[in-house]
């Protein structure tokens, strides 16, 4: 064997193109460069987080695309992947998709996609050819296998995602970033020591709150709980008209958008995500399991790979107010129960969701793509 067999293969440069990405990401690049993989990202400035990748000097361009086919854009990605003799591009958008494929038109760089949740691609649509279904993505990371099985599922005559293409990696994450004190929430009227059922999220007709507000409205008289809706879902004037002709509306209340969703799920007895579709691996839930409240999901998209049925918390089928509602009952008239999901919630998170997980198995991947050993 010769000195230059012997010698491991340098770990690969990575290109990494977001937008203001989230903790969960700005960990994931962190992690994989003090693993000595060289990363550089390219994200949007007004990001939370954007702080924390320049002081690691990680930043090689502020960007924020506008569109998949983002002039401006494209031209910086081209310029950066001049800078150095870049292996991997992982783009974690199908705005970054796009353009990080236009830009690298002509080179050998792997084309890594992230995609976080279910739908919204067809061999029939034309924008996903440009994306996910472009035959230079060399691997497509899906946040669940719930995201993984639709891929496998999508066909059109002899046209089908190969296996090999997929892979499912979850978004880790670390109970170290969930020590924020628990929010009051008499500030939003809710009577102190009162029973509080949160949901966090935007206001879409997917995310089920209509079933949740319904759910709530038919619980047994003597089933006091107060319903906290965190998010935009204040704008919705149906949802607020079916708060009104509710047996007590006074005991809805909505948050509007907050900076402190996680600490007011925190203050909460129960979190539930009653979505009807397309869910990946939802951060509401995952913040609000990492704080010890027990979760409540429909058997949704990802939602039963986090939440394991009657250890971790419930699942209950989606469109379906009366299961929800029962779900609701139970921990409400089960305080012990309750508290026994919240403490499984949050172990599950901690030994299967961890952000040094996603690490591992994300440069696992990347040194096949090239293969370094």
């Amino acid at each position: 064997m010769t000195d230059e067999q012997k010698q491991p293969k340098a770990l690969p440069a990575v290109l990494c193109l977001t937008d203001a990405c989230d903790r969960p990401e700005t960990e994931l690049f962190i992690g994989l460069k003090r693993a000595g993989f060289d990363v550089d990202v390219m994200c949007n400035p007004e990001g939370r987080n954007y702080q924390r990748l320049v002081d690691e000097e990680m930043v090689a361009q502020p960007m924020a695309l506008k569109s998949r086919f983002d002039k401006n854009g494209i031209a910086a990605i081209q310029k950066q992947l001049n800078t150095k003799n870049y292996n991997i591009i992982h783009a974690y958008n199908p705005r970054a998709l796009a353009c990080g494929l236009r830009a690298s038109r002509g080179t050998d760089i792997k084309v890594v996609a992230y995609r976080g949740i279910i739908g919204n691609v067809s061999f029939l649509n034309p924008e996903s050819w440009i994306t996910f279904l472009h035959p230079r993505v060399s691997k497509i990371v899906c946040v669940a296998d719930a995201i993984k099985d639709f891929f496998s599922s999508l066909k059109f005559l002899w046209l089908r995602v190969p296996a090999s293409k997929l892979i499912r990696i979850y978004k880790g994450h670390d109970l170290s970033w969930y020590q924020a004190e628990p929010a009051d929430l008499t500030k939003f009227g809710v009577p102190a020591g009162a029973f509080v059922v949160c949901s966090t999220g935007r206001n879409n007709p997917r995310k089920g709150y209509d079933i949740l507000i319904d759910a709530v409205s038919k619980l047994p008289a003597d089933v006091q709980v107060h319903l906290v809706l965190v998010g935009d879902a204040i704008d919705n004037a149906e949802l607020q008209a079916q708060v009104s002709q509710s047996a007590h509306p006074d005991r809805i209340h909505f948050t509007g958008y907050r900076n402190d969703a996680p600490a007011i799920a925190a203050a909460s007895d129960v979190f539930v995500l009653p979505s009807t579709e397309r869910e990946g691996l939802p951060r509401a839930v995952i913040e609000a399991m990492a704080y010890g409240v027990a979760p409540i999901v429909t058997n949704v998209g990802g939602m039963p790979e986090l939440v394991e049925k009657g250890v971790s918390g419930l699942v209950v089928p989606p469109k379906d107010a009366a299961a929800l509602g029962a779900a609701i009952e139970q921990l409400y008239r089960n305080p012990e129960l309750t508290k026994q999901f919240g403490q499984a919630a949050q172990a599950r998170i901690e030994n299967h969701f961890h952000t040094s997980q996603t690490v591992r198995e994300t440069s696992e991947l990347y040194r096949s793509l090239v293969g370094s050993h």
